[in-house]
């Protein structure tokens, strides 16, 4: 079997691991020509037929993940709901536009 094949094979269990929206952090990259540092975070967009998942990097970067040559993680969901805290107390009142 070829890695054509064997990617194409591998891609459905690749989507259902990393559907669109789960959040992942690199650990290291094997791209010479356009790494993503490690520790940057990302959102999945999508897991195309070779198994590449394409990720929106929270750095603004576009570049798949290749499953078996980049490492990286699944952020856990105290993670994610850290990343979504504001910092806002309920308490915290700001400024008041009335009409």
């Amino acid at each position: 079997m070829n890695d054509w094949e064997r990617n194409r094979q591998m891609a459905p269990r690749i989507r259902e691991q990393y559907p669109p929206g789960t959040r992942l952090e690199l650990l290291s990259m094997e791209d010479p020509w356009s790494p993503i540092s490690p520790g940057t975070r990302g959102t999945v967009q999508l897991v195309d037929d070779q198994a590449q998942i394409h990720m929106s990097w929270d750095n603004g970067r576009s570049l798949a993940l290749v499953p078996g040559e980049d490492s990286f993680r699944k952020l856990t969901e105290a993670e994610i709901a850290a990343e979504q805290d504001t910092g806002i107390e309920e308490e915290d009142t700001g400024p008041v536009m009335r009409m």
